[in-house]
Parts: structure tokens; sequence; C-alpha cells
């Protein structure tokens, strides 16, 4: 069976965009409650996003998924080499673990149009352990951070 393909026409991701992506666990396994595999996946979000020309604005590592808004930082960045970048990296670095497959096939994203807040979508990824009842206070949860909100 064909799967549907969700993406928009590559020339729509790349230059100096926002985007909120979601990147799911293979089974949806919680493989993130590891707080290790968790720490392994941030360093290399934050590697492979400045190797790709992007800065990482807000991230949270839930258990079986990841909430990030990344921005392009040079016409040249392009975000879907970056991602899958990444999620080669991770399956790598993680693969012993997840027995081979770490990540969902496809992922989600969006990207932020004109009037659309980057403070909001940075809020909206804080407050995910928050509504998953993982802490009572977004600054608690360990495997999330953000550089343009501090709550």
């Amino acid at each position: 069976m064909k799967r549907k393909n969700i993406r928009l026409p590559r020339a729509q991701y790349h230059s100096t965009r926002k985007y909120f992506v979601t990147l799911c666990c293979a089974k949806r396994i919680k493989f993130f409650a590891s707080a290790n595999a968790a720490r392994i996946a941030i360093d290399l979000l934050l590697e492979t996003a400045k190797k790709h020309d992007f800065a990482v604005q807000a991230y949270c590592f839930m258990p079986d998924h990841l909430h990030a808004l990344v921005e392009g930082i040079s016409v040249p960045s392009q975000l879907l080499p970056f991602v899958m970048d990444y999620k080669r990296k991770t399956t790598l670095a993680l693969a012993p673990t997840a027995g081979g497959v770490l990540w969902q096939k496809k992922f989600y994203d969006h990207i932020l149009r004109g009037k659309e807040s980057p403070s909001d979508t940075a809020k909206y990824i804080l407050m995910n352990p928050v509504r998953a009842g993982l802490c009572e206070k977004p600054g608690e949860y360990p495997f999330s951070g953000s550089t343009i909100l501090h709550l």
C-alpha cells in the first residue's frame, strides 16, 4: 500500500523559516524515558542543527516523541536534510538499545507563518510534559529547553 505524501514541495523547506516539528519513536516505544538516551538525543539535536545552519529555539523530548521549534539561520538551510541527518545520527548512536529502529519513517512539520508566534509555539512545546503529568512546571522537566522563552 502506497503511503500518502504529507510533505509540501521541497522548495518550502529551505531558507530562514521557522518550523514546528514532531518526530515519533517507532511503535511509540517510550525510548526517551531513559535519561541517558534523552541526553544523547539532545546533544545530537544541537550538534546536527549547528551543522545544518539551524537554531533550536525550543525542544522537548517526551518519552515517545520529540517536539522542536527550529529556524533556518541562512538561505541554504534545508529542513529535510537536517531532520534526516538527525534521525540517522540518533539511530546510529542509540541503535543497540532501540533494536535498530528508533524513529517512525515520516515526521510531522508545520511552517510558522506571518502572525504565528514563535513564543506561543515554544510555550506549547515546553508545556507538553506538564499536560502529560510528568512535572508540575515546565522548568522542572530535564529534557526540554528554549533559547527564546524561559518558563
